[in-house]
């Protein structure tokens, strides 16, 4: 179905209640069916691999006796194992999964070579599992983010072009004239991941640059898999379900617009404020800076256009499954970004530097904001693949409760225990015995938030497990309650 509507993804679905455009929405969704799902379960297992070394590397820093004297599972493996089961295991399976969904849905087209996303999945996550059984074996790079031995890389890099392949030739074979706003944000994603892994992974592993160069790739890389990737993504999503959900269209396409390409501009040079005070060149650590604090531009405008498109349906954002966790993560996005924006500040990055502060906006980023909303779209996605809804209602609200409240207990404590933290270390008064001792009670916040946010984490697994392996079909809590009343599925 063919449109010139500059909010297609926002109502279509509502508004086009004839039998022929659900049957073009079911066969769609029937086309790829395997690969999403597959995705998704795998991203499910990560969670819960990577939530379990979170939970051991997180109690060992309150009580380093807590684990066996096992080279394994010592700060370092579990810490880098937890890193990367979360980011290549959980993360990306979900993008992988959601944006194959969004992407074919918005192209209005049936899945293309399902088996060249299927095959890249498999290596993927051959690949990763790879990755994290050397990085407790021992062999790391000690490069953050890139912990992983360099012969993993070939085969990470050729499954990810696989992906990307794809994605660039559903986009030219859509049906749609129109390219709406999330399909911005996807194809720029694929475009960018590829160029920041290559790039560092040349520069930093496999043919190293020489002094302060390598330091200024990897933080290059570290902060821009964020912005660059995860970000992008997520913000696609946030402008896909908020007007599915409510039926009503995105409040400012030109806000939209706005938004994406000051991301696009500003936040390739963000990261370099992360070494600020390091051997570097002013110039440098000073265009980091400016494009930190720019990054405001593109965070509020977001924010303003999510923000007023659900004015006036807030009780439904509450009452949805999938809103919930979405709005969510939209707001958390609002919130992390300025807060990092702050700390690109010299008068700020004195303090927060080296402290649990950073630990906990890294969490804010990618937890708050990014699993949030892969965790809302989750909700939304499954039960148009498996043709069924969720088994209770009461297990998303536990989910939901347990990783909000989670997630809040970890970022509140270390980042109030981060600022004091930093202000004891910058006080020559004070011994750093002491600021260790001091940050103790901090820590066992974390953990308690780490803990709350893994039984979330379990409900989700054991719920999602539920549901695949269920033959009810059942309505309830994630339905459309407008198109239930119009006598129309909302699948």
């Amino acid at each position: 179905m063919n449109t010139i509507s500059p909010y297609p993804e926002s109502f279509q679905e509502k508004q086009s209640i004839v039998k022929p455009y659900k049957l073009v929405f079911a066969e769609i969704d029937a086309s790829m069916r395997f690969p999403v799902v597959f995705f998704l379960s795998c991203a499910l297992v990560w969670l819960i691999i990577g939530t379990v070394f979170a939970l051991l590397s997180s109690f060992t820093l309150h009580s380093p006796d807590l684990l066996p004297n096992w080279e394994w599972l010592t700060f370092g493996r579990i810490r880098s194992a937890h890193l990367n089961a979360v980011s290549y295991g959980w993360a990306n399976n979900a993008v992988f999964g959601v944006g194959i969904w969004v992407m074919v849905r918005l192209c209005q087209i049936r899945l293309r070579y399902g088996w060249v996303v299927i095959t890249a999945g498999v290596f993927w996550n051959v690949a990763v599992v790879i990755g994290i059984t050397a990085i407790l074996g021992g062999q790391i790079t000690s490069v953050e983010w890139l912990e992983m031995p360099k012969y993993v890389t070939p085969i990470l890099g050729a499954s990810f072009l696989m992906i990307g392949a794809w994605g660039i030739v559903s986009f030219l074979y859509r049906e749609s004239s129109h390219v709406y706003v999330s399909q911005w944000y996807l194809l720029a994603a694929l475009f960018w991941f590829p160029w920041i892994y290559v790039a560092v992974q040349t520069m930093v592993i496999w043919f190293p640059a020489r002094g302060t160069v390598q330091a200024i790739t990897n933080w290059w890389f570290g902060h821009n898999v964020l912005g660059l990737w995860y970000t992008p993504v997520a913000i696609g999503v946030v402008y896909y379900l908020i007007p599915k959900v409510l039926g009503r269209p995105i409040h400012s396409y030109y806000l939209s617009a706005l938004g994406f390409w000051t991301l696009a501009l500003f936040y390739n040079w963000a990261g370099v404020h992360h070494l600020i005070g390091g051997p570097i060149p002013v110039w440098l650590v000073s265009s980091g800076i400016v494009a930190s604090v720019m990054m405001v531009i593109p965070v509020m405008v977001t924010g303003i256009n999510h923000h007023l498109t659900v004015v006036g349906y807030f009780d439904k954002v509450w009452h949805s499954p999938t809103l919930r966790f979405v709005v969510f993560g939209a707001m958390s996005y609002t919130l992390v970004s300025l807060i990092g924006s702050t700390m690109a500040l010299r008068e700020v990055n004195v303090v927060t530097h080296f402290t649990h502060f950073t630990v906990a906006h890294a969490h804010h980023g990618i937890y708050a904001f990014f699993t949030m909303v892969m965790f809302g779209s989750i909700y939304y996605v499954m039960p148009r693949m498996l043709n069924r809804e969720w088994p209770s209602a009461l297990l998303i609200s536990v989910h939901f409760w347990c990783v909000a409240i989670g997630i809040t207990i970890y970022v509140g404590g270390l980042t109030i225990g981060g600022w004091i933290q930093g202000l004891q270390m910058n006080n020559p008064e004070i011994l750093f015995p002491d600021v260790v001792k001091h940050t103790i009670p901090w820590l066992m916040s974390r953990s308690l938030g780490g803990s709350l946010m893994a039984l979330g984490h379990l409900v989700f697994f054991v719920h999602f497990t539920w549901m695949l392996f269920s033959k009810r079909v059942k309505s309830g809590p994630t339905l459309f309650r407008e198109l239930k009343e119009e006598g129309v599925s909302s699948r």
